[in-house]
């Protein structure tokens, strides 16, 4: 038998240093660029806060300025951002790195080890937990931004809550739409944002530039030794201002390492830490600004367009953030971690531009309920910061394993480094622990919940896996049994899908000896999606020729591509492996029904749960991009 590899060459575009820069301003930095919003406010504001005085607003503003340049400057842009699988970033790109470093993706008889699990669990909490991060961060920004009007005229407060609720509304209605056009507005509008934030604090800095000493970080050790434990609860609330780190690592994908970092020190950390230190010096001269230092920053006449202006950032930080749990969905479906979901391309030039009904709507739901139980963007501060913090520790251990086992680094250089992060990382999450009595447990019960139910369906799918496999027979024995029984040949072209890359699938041993049909010629395809986000078409396909007009296809996909059956048969017409007519292709595909029984394989409620999931998946042949009047499904039965 023959077996060779084909293909063609396909890159993804590259931008230009300038253009992905300013991508990425409007799509990387809206969570990070919109934090100043709130807080600084937080930090002064409720029960249980901070007093205005010298001692405490130069230390709060020292924290801050230390957490911006360890956290996201010298741990994500130095040091995270090197871990990228192919270029690109993200907790499961970085998971994959550890898992399986230099070869596809375990199959399903192989049996991972007890390390490669407990990376696997730490990676899926991480990510799950980013989809508690999604739905917080719309409804605290774009809440934060409407109270703005407060400032101005106390008599709309009464329009707060409905003009947010109307506004995430919209958001997450124009998502089907796609965000290709608009999305080129976001990076000039973020430029004006950055702008505006940088010079207003700049002007509260000229009038009382005391408040630059908090650069010096003894004044956050006389800020822990005057405050006590209350300084130690402040570090919750002062994790706000790098809520969006990840975000750094997530997009690297999309625009690169060297715009994310030029963006970054050029724009965002220089605006960010002058409108922070300009709020800082606007509480040094002025106690009773303390209610919304952010907007009183403004002069009078400015309050009503800074509110424009901040909503504007607000729903661009909400996009990104919509975005990416869009973008982690696909990759989690495509790496056998959640059942296949309809997956909508919103753009026919950018590929990562897509739209997820199921998850857009679910977000919204939560994102509504948020709103109307918090109300105001104070309450939700208390709420916000479990998941990230939980999220940058589980990043910092991951990273770790990469240095020490893909990177080689020594372990006297990795563990005093790494553990310098790990102990801020900590810091931040045990701050942020009170905070679950008061709405930090929904973040975490949602990250837990979807980390079970990612679990669940991978272990179910590897289940049923092994269980087909029990039923195959290999393709030697199928052709002896046709020389026996001498099927009818017909001259027509069928593809079958199968998960396994050996055997006889079901549906054509079903053909074979129900029907006596056999179909010629006839393609065994096997999606194979790898742990790494390209393949290219050079390595795409391998064909392996079983007989004659009789093929095993085995099609390799990264993470970050769909696989398109029509563009698999073409791809191997134009290497010499005709199946005629595209239109005139059948192909079969085989639908599980799984019985409950008593194999010791899953506890009894996971099992109730695959079950769910596998009813409500979406239809393969969509998912594959198989033409529907072209389809044709044969029902397995098996018990679990």
């Amino acid at each position: 038998m023959a077996r060779y590899n084909v293909g063609m060459t396909d890159h993804q575009p590259t931008k230009t240093l300038l253009p992905a820069t300013l991508a990425a301003l409007g799509i990387v930095y809206g969570d990070i660029g919109t934090s100043p919003l709130y807080a600084i406010r937080a930090c002064f504001i409720g029960d249980g806060r901070l007093a205005v005085n010298e001692v405490n607003v130069l230390g709060v503003l020292s924290l801050i300025f230390w957490s911006l340049a360890l956290v996201v400057s010298l741990k994500y842009l130095v040091f995270v951002m090197r871990a990228d699988n192919q270029g690109e970033g993200g907790i499961l790109a970085l998971m994959s790195l550890i898992t399986n470093p230099t070869r596809k993706r375990a199959t399903a008889q192989d049996e991972p080890c007890l390390r490669v699990k407990f990376v696997v669990l730490f990676g899926l909490f991480g990510a799950s937990l980013l989809y508690g991060d999604g739905i917080i961060t719309p409804a605290i920004s774009v809440l934060s931004a409407i109270e703005g009007v407060h400032v101005a005229t106390g008599a709309l407060d009464h329009l707060v809550l409905p003009t947010s609720l109307l506004i995430l509304f919209a958001l997450f209605w124009f998502q089907k739409r796609g965000t290709a056009k608009i999305g080129r507005l976001f990076g000039p509008a973020m430029i004006v944002w950055f702008a505006v934030i940088a010079v207003l604090g700049i002007a509260a800095i000229v009038k009382q530039p005391s408040a630059l000493a908090a650069v010096n970080p003894i004044h956050a050790i006389v800020f822990f030794r005057v405050e006590g434990f209350a300084a130690f609860t402040i570090l919750g609330v002062v994790f706000l201002v790098v809520t969006g780190g990840e975000a750094l690592y997530a997009d690297m994908g999309h625009f690169g390492k060297r715009p994310i970092r030029l963006a970054w020190f050029m724009i965002v950390l220089p605006s960010l830490l002058l409108n922070y230190f300009g709020q800082g010096a606007l509480l040094l001269s002025d106690a009773a600004t303390v209610s919304n230092p952010f907007y009183l920053l403004a002069p009078s006449w400015a309050l009503i367009p800074m509110v424009l202006l901040a909503t504007i950032a607000t729903v661009i930080a909400s996009q990104a953030i919509i975005s990416g749990a869009f973008s982690l969905t696909s990759q989690a479906v495509q790496l056998g971690y959640l059942p296949r979901v309809s997956i909508i391309h919103t753009s026919k030039d950018e590929q990562g531009q897509i739209y997820v009904p199921v998850v857009n709507w679910l977000m919204f739901a939560g994102v509504v309920a948020l709103v109307l139980s918090f109300r105001t963007s104070e309450n939700l501060a208390a709420a916000y910061g479990m998941a990230v913090t939980t999220t940058m520790v589980i990043t910092s251990v991951l990273l770790y394993l990469v240095a020490v086992n893909r990177w080689q680094w020594s372990r006297w250089f990795a563990v005093p480094l790494i553990g310098l992060f790990l102990c801020i990382d900590v810091a931040f999450f045990a701050a942020n622990l009170p905070k679950i009595p008061d709405g930090g447990w929904l973040p975490l019960l949602v990250g837990v919940g979807l980390c079970v139910v990612m679990m669940t369906w991978n272990r179910g799918r590897q289940t049923v896996l092994r269980l087909l496999r029990r039923r195959l027979i290999s393709t030697k024995e199928l052709i002896d049994e046709m020389a026996t029984s001498s099927p009818r040949r017909l001259n027509a072209t069928a593809i079958y899908l199968t998960s396994h890359d050996e055997g006889v699938p079901m549906a054509m041993l079903h053909n074979v000896r129900h029907n006596q049909a056999m179909h010629n010629p006839v393609g065994l395809l096997t999606i194979d999606v790898e742990d790494r986000p390209w393949v290219s078409l050079e390595e795409r396909l391998q064909i392996e020729r079983i007989d004659s007009g009789w093929y095993r296809i085995v099609a390799h996909y990264g993470f970050k591509q769909r696989p398109n059956l029509p563009g698999i048969v073409e791809q191997c017409r134009q290497q010499c492996v005709d199946f005629g007519d595209p239109s005139a292709i059948t192909y079969f595909l085989s639908r599980v029904t799984l019985d409950i029984g008593n194999q010791p394989t899953m506890l009894h409620w996971r099992k109730l749960l695959f079950v769910a999931l596998l009813r409500n998946a979406d239809d393969p042949s969509k998912y594959f991009h198989a033409p529907p009047d072209q389809v044709v499904e044969i029902g397995t039965r098996l018990e679990i």
